[in-house]
């Protein structure tokens, strides 16, 4: 008795296992097709979250004219690395503009990124390129979101149309399915392992 259910736990194990293989490929393909916007706050205070909110407006507002003619994520890239000090200055300002004088760092990463649920769409964990903004001492919570494509705060019509574009079928139903959670579940746990050893 001992050894079938020691069979049959084996091969529930290697069933998931192998049923979670081609979705994790494709959330990690799905991670080279998108540039992502992290905002590490100066704090947890009250004023300093709703100032971190102020940095992503304009910056998601400056950036949205700035992609318009990105191709792919490279593009993208690219023209954030291009650009990174005029991104810097738009947060600077922003700070500035609102009465504190932190200093705001800006640089392109290659950093992990925890399963993210935004309204209509889910992002898997994993390894992804983003242009993160420090705000002062970025000991705050921080924001998270997707700067190519824009699908923060666009409209619903505009980020389908750039989902479609930018991704293909399987993936359009990842990144706009919540029936795979337990799926998501098992590639973040072995995405944090693989960037554990990056």
């Amino acid at each position: 008795m001992k050894l079938l259910i020691k069979s049959l736990c084996i091969a529930f194990v290697l069933t998931v296992i192998y049923s979670v293989i081609p979705f994790q490929a494709e959330c990690e393909q799905i991670s080279t097709e998108v540039f992502r916007l992290h905002i590490l706050a100066n704090s947890d205070s009250e004023e300093d979250q709703a100032l971190k909110l102020k940095v992503r407006d304009a910056l998601i507002e400056y950036t949205d004219k700035l992609f318009n003619d990105a191709k792919d994520r490279n593009d993208a890239e690219n023209i954030a690395k291009e650009n990174i000090e005029t991104l810097q200055s738009v947060a600077q300002n922003t700070v500035y503009k609102n009465g504190c004088n932190y200093t705001v760092n800006a640089e392109v990463v290659k950093m992990y990124f925890n399963t993210r649920y935004y309204e209509n769409y889910t992002m898997p964990a994993g390894m992804y390129d983003a242009l993160r903004i420090t705000i002062g001492s970025g000991k705050g919570h921080n924001w998270w979101c997707v700067m190519y494509p824009s699908i923060c705060i666009s409209s619903a019509i505009d980020n389908d149309e750039k989902v479609e574009k930018t991704f293909s079928e399987n993936q359009q139903e990842i990144v706009r399915g919540n029936e795979y959670e337990y799926k998501f579940k098992v590639v973040e746990i072995f995405e944090k392992i693989v960037s554990f050893f990056e």
